[in-house]
Parts: structure tokens; sequence; C-alpha cells
């Protein structure tokens, strides 16, 4: 009997830790995890609801993951399809009808190229984050969510975030807080260590 793929046996763990505590689909928001595997929403929930993503090769899959992190940046600055294609042409060295051609997903870098998107997007996660399947790119930035709820007690700001009412859901599914979450967390923090009269000295 073949043994569990790394992302089943994923699922598997998330759904008993969080069995009668929270909702699958509030804590993991497929329109959050596309965005931070540069998946597609539609393969996101397939993954997650146990379905097989379409078959890709391996340059398929750093054209569209590197399409849709311009799509991103773009949508984060304001930046024009020209303008991100003239930035990385002058990071990178490479012309901007290349640059263009890349961030279109319509060609694939080099892999020289494909180590200077890593550093001009940020991404962590190296090469990897290009050319790893589907399920192994979810199954990633699942594991760090799985870890926070197998072991609360080692994020000392989460365990904050329940004490004082913030849905700690919502940092390891989303990354951030809500400015609104944040004062809440923040308040809390400084009632707990802060005395009452601002310890000011009479």
């Amino acid at each position: 009997m073949a043994s569990p793929s790394p992302l089943s046996e994923t699922l598997r763990r998330l759904d008993r830790v969080i069995q009668g505590k929270e909702d699958r689909s509030t804590l993991l928001d497929a329109a959050q995890l596309a965005g931070r595997t540069a998946l597609p929403v539609s393969t996101v929930r397939s993954l997650l609801q146990g379905g097989v993503p379409p078959d890709d090769s391996v340059n398929d899959r750093v054209r569209m993951r590197i399409a849709a992190l311009a799509e991103a940046e773009m949508a984060a600055t304001g930046k024009r399809m020209s303008d991100l294609a003239s930035d990385i042409s002058e990071r990178l060295g490479v012309s901007v009808y290349w640059a263009r051609q890349v961030c279109d997903g319509k060609k694939v870098p080099s892999v020289e190229l494909l180590h200077g998107l890593v550093e001009y997007f940020g991404v962590e996660e190296g090469e990897a984050f290009f050319t790893a399947s589907a399920a192994d790119a979810l199954n990633r930035v699942l594991l760090p969510v799985l870890y926070g709820l197998e072991h609360p007690e080692s994020d000392p700001v989460l365990a904050l975030m329940d004490r004082y009412g913030v849905r700690s859901a919502d940092l390891r599914a989303h990354g951030s807080l809500t400015r609104e979450q944040l004062d809440r967390l923040l308040e809390g923090v400084l009632r707990s260590v802060v005395p009452p009269d601002g310890g000011r000295e009479r």
C-alpha cells in the first residue's frame, strides 16, 4: 500500500487538530494560499479537497508562477507591465522585450535570469518556488500553519493573540493582521507589562 503524499498527510493532520475548533475553509483561505504559492485559486481549492492538479511541465510552472508574481507586483505597486519590464531589465541586465515576455508568462527564463527574479521578487524559497509541483508548493505554506496549531506554545505572539481574543488563524493563514486586530493585540501586550499608573513614580 502506497504511503500518503506529503500534502495529503499535512491536510489529514490539519483536519485532526482543527476538528471542532475551526472551520477549515476559514483557516485555509484558498485565495490567500494562492497568493502565497503563485498557484491559481482553482488549483488550490482542488488540492485542498484532495483533487489532483492538471498535468504540467516544469517550464509551465515557471512561466505561470512568474506571471502570477508579476501580476501581484503590479497590483501592489500600481506599476504597468511596461514599468515592471523596464525595472527588471535594468536590475537584471536583460532587454525590456525579454523581461516583458517572461513576466507575461510567454517565455521561460534562463537559470541565471530565474535566480535574478528570485531576488527581485524576494522569494525566500529560491528557484524551488517556481519549479515545485503544485502539491509541494501548497504543502510548503501549510506546514508552518500546521506547526503553529500543533505547537501553539512555541509562538508567543500567537499565544498572546489567543489570550486577548484575536483569532490566531488570521495570522497563520494570511501572514498579517488588520489594523484593528493589531491594536487589540498591542493593547493586550501593554496592559500585561505596564502598571495601571503608567509606571510613573510619584
